[in-house]
């Protein structure tokens, strides 16, 4: 079977087989209780959550009683946005101008409901403007604020410490979208400061279909799924607990050893983007701070959709943008709110390494991408 290279790890991770293991015995080997019956069957599952409630926590410096599971990013996003909104009276919320749809669908369906919907904007680098996102803040006095840690396609990191200190002295509610962080850099939900933190297992070589909300216990949220009251009452419905098992071990995984895996990505990062500048492409958020696995990048009128095709049937597995998005060929958001041209936006690519990656599969790619790049630009001439 053809299986290219893998270098889409923003997008998914691959299911580490340690979590693999632990998860079978809840996939069939015996384990099936629900976690709300009280017989011995369901005392394992509630313990299998708990141990796992642990380990998230652990994993961000919060407390187990701090974290909601939920079925993943979107789903966490969604409580806090929506659950925080309907205990306040309608005011304004101010999202950060490149959130993901799912931090910015919801704060329309509020816009629609009668809320002021601002955007918090962004250096050319592509980073949040910390002052003019305070100077804003402190002028509007937002009930809500939603900012993502790490931007999915450029890898920028923003300054949400000083962010939500500001949010917090005025009153108001902050919410990070750390999706793209956890496993990748150091993550403290105490030093961050804010009152919701959202995380995703496929993003950490976990099951699809699990997250998390870590919350402070001071917000109150209206649940988006009623019922049987799991989950601090917040999420109702009997608990995926295989895919909760896999999701806590991975996020204990992914602290074991943490900086040599930063290491090993920016590495591999680090000898891509050298070769992409030989090659003359134009990379973008390289001055600000960034995840060590993520390079985005484009090339002077090459579509970024044809570049990616080429490239993957030459065996290599990348992205153009964010998988959220996929199926829509306008310019990426972010670029465009970092001022770059429609033009070029439109031909940028992703490539985000991941644990696994291999020195190797960069320098394959780097000599298949130069000879892709050959390839279109002789088409062109020959269409001339």
């Amino acid at each position: 079977m053809f299986a290219p290279a893998y270098l889409d790890h923003n997008a998914s991770t691959p299911l580490d087989a340690r979590v693999r293991e632990a998860m079978l015995p809840w996939l069939g080997g015996g384990r099936w209780g629900n976690a709300s019956s009280r017989h011995e069957y369901g005392r394992q599952a509630r313990a299998a959550i708990d141990q796992a409630r642990q380990q998230v926590a652990a994993a961000v410096n919060a407390h187990p009683t701090e974290v909601i599971f939920t079925s993943g990013g979107s789903e966490s996003n969604n409580l806090f946005i929506k659950g925080a909104a309907a205990n306040l009276p309608v005011g304004r919320i101010a999202i950060g101008a490149t959130e993901h749809p799912c931090v910015r669908e919801p704060a329309r369906q509020l816009q629609r409901a009668g809320w002021r919907l601002d955007e918090l904007p962004l250096s050319a680098e592509g980073a949040l403007d910390t002052q003019a996102a305070l100077d804003q803040v402190l002028r509007d006095k937002p009930a809500l604020v939603s900012v993502m840690l790490a931007n999915n396609e450029t890898g920028v990191l923003n300054d949400l410490v000083t962010l939500a200190k500001t949010q917090r002295a005025q009153g108001g509610y902050i919410h990070c979208d750390a999706v793209q962080a956890l496993g990748k850099i150091p993550l403290d939900f105490r030093a961050l400061g804010v009152h919701g933190l959202t995380l995703s297992s496929h993003k950490v070589y976990g099951p699809l279909g699990a997250g998390a909300l870590v919350l402070d216990k001071r917000v109150e949220l209206e649940a988006l799924i009623g019922g049987g009251g799991q989950e601090r009452g917040l999420r109702s419905g009997t608990e995926n607990v295989a895919a909760i098992v896999g999701f806590g071990l991975a996020c204990e995984l992914q602290q074991d050893d943490l900086p040599q895996r930063v290491q090993h990505m920016q590495t591999l990062r680090d000898c891509l983007e050298i070769g992409l500048q030989k090659m003359q492409a134009c990379l973008f958020g390289v001055q600000a701070a960034r995840l060590p696995n993520t390079s985005f990048f484009a090339f002077e009128g090459v579509d970024g959709e044809t570049l990616v095709g080429k490239l993957d049937r030459a065996g290599f597995a990348m992205a153009s943008g964010a998988a959220c998005s996929s199926a829509n060929p306008e310019p990426s958001r972010t670029l465009l709110a970092m001022g770059v041209a429609p033009e070029l936006a439109r031909g940028a690519v992703r490539v985000s390494v991941g644990q696994g990656t291999q020195m190797s599969e960069i320098e394959s790619f780097l000599l298949a991408l130069r000879q892709t790049l050959n390839e279109l630009k002789n088409l062109t001439a020959l269409a001339v």
